[in-house]
């Protein structure tokens, strides 16, 4: 398992690094100038070519790219914010308990609900039941967060008056937000699941164990459920990694003070650092959260850990041959 670790966990480094140069320079090929936006249309141009030595903006690229990633790799240091002048690292931090907050809630409450309708759903096909949860799940994934969101304003917030309609100031805030995304990431959840417990109950082994005369519950949740997870898994893994990035329309409806709306404000100003510091840190965090999931890869299916092993078996059994 730690050879496993190890093997992804090395794979994440040339990803980071990609994801650092093409956002340097994607930015960096900006026609508006940051320096201009920052201090106004009514600094002189002296205070704009003081500002830009400052912030190294008048050196080669190459020059300006291999200072960032030095200061990334080696002290964690994104830049400092032009219109805040405060470091980027902290500008990030205070915004991510929110959005974190959010995805991690929102992923939850998906994955307690698409998981069991899933399995519902492919053990009872073609019912009555069957067909109304998949009309369910087709309806929800048709209709976009946002939709969602001003929905649920409208009819909790403003005409039954139950929840508030905005902010993140405590558990009734979170409500509507966390059922804006969960409803449709159930639903994708839902449908990859009942998918793939469907060819996993047609196999073989299902048929076996079920002339061996065990029941219906171990044969769904040992041995069918473990092997049908692997897709849902992945599925969550990406959702709850896309919500880091991704929660800014949720973020806005709501007017939450997350990670998303700082880089939707950042962007509009060219407010370079924070957009160019905010697609980095969200960049690792999803690669953790993909090198997690490997790992429960790893435990839920013992085959992909042991691919490693058989490899390192393989090696030694080929040097012992040859020894002989």
């Amino acid at each position: 398992m730690f050879r496993y670790f190890f093997m992804r966990l090395l794979m994440m480094i040339p990803v980071v690094l990609g994801v650092v140069i093409v956002v340097f320079f994607i930015l960096r090929m900006s026609p508006a100038c940051p320096i201009r936006t920052a201090l106004g249309d009514f600094a002189s141009q002296e205070e704009v070519e003081l500002m830009r030595d400052e912030m190294g903006l008048n050196d080669p690229l190459v020059v300006q790219l291999f200072s960032y990633l030095s200061g990334v790799m080696l002290r964690g240091d994104f830049g400092v914010s032009y219109t805040t002048r405060r470091p980027v690292l902290n500008e990030l931090l205070s915004r991510f308990t929110p959005t974190i907050s959010l995805a991690v809630m929102s992923t939850l409450l998906a994955a307690m609900i698409g998981i069991p309708f899933g399995i519902i759903s492919a053990i009872r096909q073609y019912s009555v039941l069957d067909r109304v949860l998949t009309l369910t799940t087709l309806t929800l994934l048709a209709m976009p967060t946002f939709w969602v969101g001003l929905m649920s304003i409208i009819i909790f917030a403003l005409h039954l008056r139950w929840l508030p309609a905005s902010g993140w100031m405590g558990p009734r805030f979170w409500v509507l937000p966390v059922l804006a995304i969960g409803t449709g990431l159930a639903a994708g959840i839902m449908r990859i699941t009942r998918s793939s417990m469907l060819e996993t109950i047609r196999q073989d082994y299902i048929r076996t164990a079920r002339a061996k005369g065990q029941s219906e519950f171990n044969i769904i949740t040992k041995h069918a459920l473990r092997n049908a997870i692997i897709p849902t898994v992945t599925l969550i893994g990406l959702q709850f990694g896309r919500q880091l990035g991704g929660a800014f329309v949720v973020e806005s409806v709501f007017a939450i003070p997350g990670l998303g709306q700082l880089l939707v404000d950042a962007s509009l100003i060219n407010n370079i650092p924070i957009v160019q510091g905010g697609v980095i840190f969200v960049a690792v965090i999803f690669s953790f959260i993909n090198l997690f999931v490997d790992m429960l890869y790893g435990f839920i299916d013992p085959r992909f850990s042991s691919l490693y092993k058989s490899k390192k078996k393989s090696q030694k059994n080929k040097g012992v041959s040859a020894n002989e």
